[in-house]
C-alpha cells in the first residue's frame, strides 16, 4: 500500500458507544481513516458532546496509529447556505453550520465537508453570494481551526458546487479562503461531464481554478449512470459506470498522496462493503466479492 495512502469509508455513530464505536467501525475495515456525523445527517438534533465517548474514540485512533487531521466530519443535508430568500430558513443554517463547525473541533477532527446548497432558482451568482455570506459569518466566530470543504455535486436542479470555477470564485470571494477547501465526490463530477478516466486532466482543473492545496478530501464513489447524468446515484467500486481501473487510479494518483479517500457506497445485502473495497484499493485488484 502507499506509504501516504489514507483510505477510509463513512461509518455510523450510535448509542451505546457513539465515537468509540465509529473508530471500532473502521477499524474493522481496515481502514486508517474515516468519516462520520456528529448526530443524523436529516436533522439539527445533536446529543451533548460530553455524551458521545469523544477521549475513547481517541485514544483508540492512536492506539492504532490514525492521523487525527485525516479523519472527517460530513455536516447534515438539511443545511442551505445557499439561498437567503427566507431569513428564518438562512439563519437556521448558519446557526447549524456553526455548531457543527464546533463540535467537528470537539472531536480533534479539522475539517468539515459540507453540501453548497441550492438557489433554489434564485440564480447561481445569488447562491454564490448567499454562501460567502453565510461562511463569513460562521468562520468569524466560530473560534476553531476546522477547515470546511465545499463538495462537488452532480448538478441536479438549483445545486450550487458543480464546476471547479464555481468553488474557486466561493473561495477568492470569502474573508477567509485559508478555512475553505473542496472535496472532490468522484461519483457527483462523473455525473457532471467530467471524466474520470482522465483524473489527471481533472487534477490540472482543480490546480489551475482552486490550488491542489485546497484539495482536501475524496470522496470515492463508483455511479449508477453514465457520464453527464446529473443523478446522484452511488454505485459500489467496480460495479458502475466509472469502474474499478478508474477509482483505482484516483485512490492512488501521486500528485494527491495525503487527501483523505472516503468511500460512500451502498450496503449489499443490508451489509457494508467497504472492508472489501478497502481491500482491493489496498491490492490494487478489483475482486468480484458481489457474486
Amino acid at each position: 500500500m502507499d506509504k501516504e495512502l489514507y483510505i477510509g469509508s463513512h461509518v455510523s455513530m450510535s448509542s451505546p458507544k457513539y465515537y468509540l464505536g465509529s473508530v471500532e467501525e473502521a477499524i474493522s475495515y481496515g481502514a486508517n481513516t474515516l468519516m462520520f456525523y456528529t448526530g443524523a445527517p436529516q436533522n439539527s438534533f445533536r446529543l451533548p458532546i460530553e455524551k458521545l465517548r469523544i477521549e475513547e474514540g481517541r485514544a483508540l485512533l492512536k492506539a492504532n496509529g490514525f492521523n487525527e487531521d485525516k479523519i472527517i466530519v460530513h455536516a447534515p443535508y438539511i443545511i442551505n447556505i445557499a439561498n437567503q430568500l427566507n431569513d428564518v430558513n438562512y439563519g437556521m443554517a448558519k446557526s447549524v453550520l456553526l455548531n457543527e463547525v464546533k463540535r467537528t473541533a470537539a472531536f480533534g477532527c479539522k475539517t468539515l465537508v459540507l453540501h453548497p446548497g441550492s438557489h433554489v432558482n434564485t440564480g447561481v451568482e445569488n447562491g454564490i453570494d448567499s454562501i460567502v455570506k453565510a461562511l463569513d459569518e460562521v468562520l468569524d466566530k466560530d473560534g476553531t481551526d476546522v477547515k470546511i470543504a465545499l463538495e462537488t455535486m452532480a448538478g441536479k436542479g438549483s445545486e450550487m458546487g458543480t464546476s471547479f470555477e464555481q468553488m474557486a470564485e466561493i473561495i477568492s470571494k470569502t474573508k477567509h479562503p485559508e478555512r475553505i477547501g473542496i472535496c472532490l465526490d468522484t461519483c457527483h463530477i462523473s455525473d457532471n461531464n467530467y471524466n474520470i478516466n482522465d483524473f489527471d486532466k481533472i487534477l490540472d482543473n482543480v490546480e489551475k481554478t482552486v490550488g491542489l492545496d485546497k484539495l482536501l478530501v475524496i470522496h470515492v464513489n463508483d455511479s449508477k449512470n453514465d457520464v453527464g447524468a446529473h443523478k446522484d446515484r452511488h454505485e459500489n467500486i467496480g460495479y458502475g459506470f466509472i469502474g474499478f481501473d478508474a477509482l483505482n487510479a484516483v485512490v492512488h494518483n501521486p500528485r494527491i498522496p495525503g487527501v483523505p479517500k472516503i468511500l460512500e457506497t451502498p450496503f449489499v445485502n443490508e451489509m457494508p462493503p467497504y472492508k472489501e473495497e478497502i481491500a482491493m484499493f489496498k491490492a490494487g485488484k478489483f475482486n468480484d466479492w458481489r457474486k
